[in-house]
């Protein structure tokens, strides 16, 4: 097991990361008429996935404040994956992209889970 010192060893972190990255730019083809809406809430959300796992692995020593934050970002994620549809469906973004977020997306919902479901292991790193 490779040893975790900071959030930037947790891989859900960097895969939460380079998605939001990902999004970033994809939205930068995105019509102008979507600054406020569509691009603006995609990349809050996406980021905030991030943040919240940060957030998260510094208040590890207290459960309850871990479950909390991953529960934020586990929401986050899927609010994500619903701008992404949106995205999709507005024709922003081909399929294939569509399909390669949201898998990354849902890979990150799965680590964030088994996270909240097993708190204790997290509290001592």
């Amino acid at each position: 097991m490779e040893l975790i010192k900071t959030h930037k060893d947790l891989k859900v972190y960097n895969l939460a990361f380079e998605a939001a990255m990902e999004i970033f730019k994809i939205t930068m083809t995105f019509p102008k008429e979507e600054k406020y809406s569509l691009n603006d809430q995609i990349r809050r959300s996406s980021r905030s996935v991030a943040t919240n796992i940060v957030e998260a692995f510094r208040k590890r020593r207290y459960p309850k404040s871990f479950v909390s934050k991953l529960s934020d970002s586990e929401g986050e994620a899927a609010e994500t994956q619903v701008w992404l549809e949106f995205a999709k469906e507005c024709g922003y973004i081909s399929e294939d992209v569509h399909d390669e977020l949201y898998q990354k997306y849902d890979w990150i919902l799965g680590m964030l889970i088994n996270m909240i479901n097993k708190p204790e292991k997290w509290k001592t790193l």
